[in-house]
């Protein structure tokens, strides 16, 4: 059994190695995407397999907050975050993984098209230029079925964090975590509004348990395989490599989900 953290790897290639010397080992790889495991994403994959939302539509999915620079080990405009060398990508790697995942996570869907810019806007080091590290990524996701969304990543949201989800259905509303008193909203399209007083998610203020050690311990104590496996964040990997090409590129990119 192996737990890593995200993003898996720097490159797509080792990302692929990793996920196939677990299968060809008969060991278990496990990945931290703590998003998966709260109780409101958890509820709204549920209501959304249930259909309570209809057909998926549409989708925006967002995590932006003010840069690693105030809470990173080694705080500063030296934090390694910055440094490509030592990092390889900056808020595409740090926040925007984390949304791929989930948006893949919450509509059982993976992403098989992607349009992105991944680029650098305000970030400056110690030297005064811009850091060698992307600072947004806005990207653009089509998915195996058939929804289309945005997901954006950023350090420069000087403000308040935002780590919400909205999902658009052929039913009704879904908001996700962009309500400080109600951790979903449900609004139908008849109008009706369901409100749901689950937990807070964790901001970089408010640390609290993620469930990702917990779920480690499971898959030790239990040899069972993980809910959050290598082989099922390998797909949010492939998009997130394929934004980086599109941004490059400056063309749409396919994801093969084999």
């Amino acid at each position: 059994m192996c737990s890593v953290k995200k993003p898996m790897a720097t490159t797509l290639a080792d990302c692929e190695a990793m996920v196939a010397a677990a299968r060809e080992s008969g060991k278990f790889l496990m990945i931290g995407q703590n998003q998966r495991l709260t109780k409101a994403h958890q509820k709204a994959r549920q209501l959304v397999a249930d259909g309570v939302l209809g057909d998926i539509l549409t989708f925006r999915t967002t995590f932006g907050h003010g840069g690693p620079e105030t809470w990173s080990v080694d705080p500063g405009k030296n934090t390694w975050f910055f440094d490509k060398s030592k990092a390889a990508m900056g808020a595409m790697a740090d926040l925007g993984i984390h949304k791929t995942d989930l948006i893949q996570y919450l509509l059982g869907q993976t992403v098989v098209e992607a349009t992105a810019k991944v680029t650098t806007l305000d970030k400056r080091g110690a030297d005064g230029q811009l850091i060698g590290v992307d600072d947004n990524a806005i990207c653009i996701y089509r998915m195996s079925g058939g929804a289309i969304g945005t997901m954006t990543a950023s350090w420069t949201y000087y403000g308040a964090e935002d780590n919400s989800t909205v999902l658009y259905g052929t039913k009704g509303i879904l908001r996700i975590y962009d309500d400080p008193a109600y951790s979903l909203k449900l609004i139908t399209a008849g109008g009706e509004k369901v409100l749901y007083e689950l937990e807070a998610i964790q901001t970089n203020d408010n640390q609290t348990a993620s469930g990702v050690i917990d779920c480690f311990m499971d898959c030790l104590t239990g040899n069972t395989p993980p809910a959050i496996s290598g082989e099922s964040v390998l797909t949010a990997m492939r998009a997130v490599f394929a934004c980086l090409e599109s941004s490059r590129t400056g063309r749409a990119v396919s994801v093969a989900q084999d």
